[in-house]
């Protein structure tokens, strides 16, 4: 499932960034990997949803939000 299909209060596994490289490397270099476990905290709009990954909380549009594939948990 894509993390952009995520609702609120969901938590879930990321399984692959299918992202251009440059991108991948900057959610990366936040704590965004595979296996990381992430929480949708709220979703605005049409697919930008704030996350709280490791203790801190970032706002993805849909731009990235479809091209992460996670699995709920």
């Amino acid at each position: 499932m894509l993390l952009s299909q995520m609702e609120k209060r969901q938590h879930c596994l990321i399984c692959k960034l299918n992202l251009e490289e440059s991108l991948a490397h900057r959610l990366e270099a936040l704590g965004m990997t595979e296996h990381s476990k992430l929480e949708v905290v709220n979703r605005k709009g049409k697919g930008t949803l704030i996350i709280k990954l490791r203790g801190s909380q970032y706002a993805l549009g849909e731009d990235i939000t479809k091209n992460i594939e996670v699995e709920k948990i």
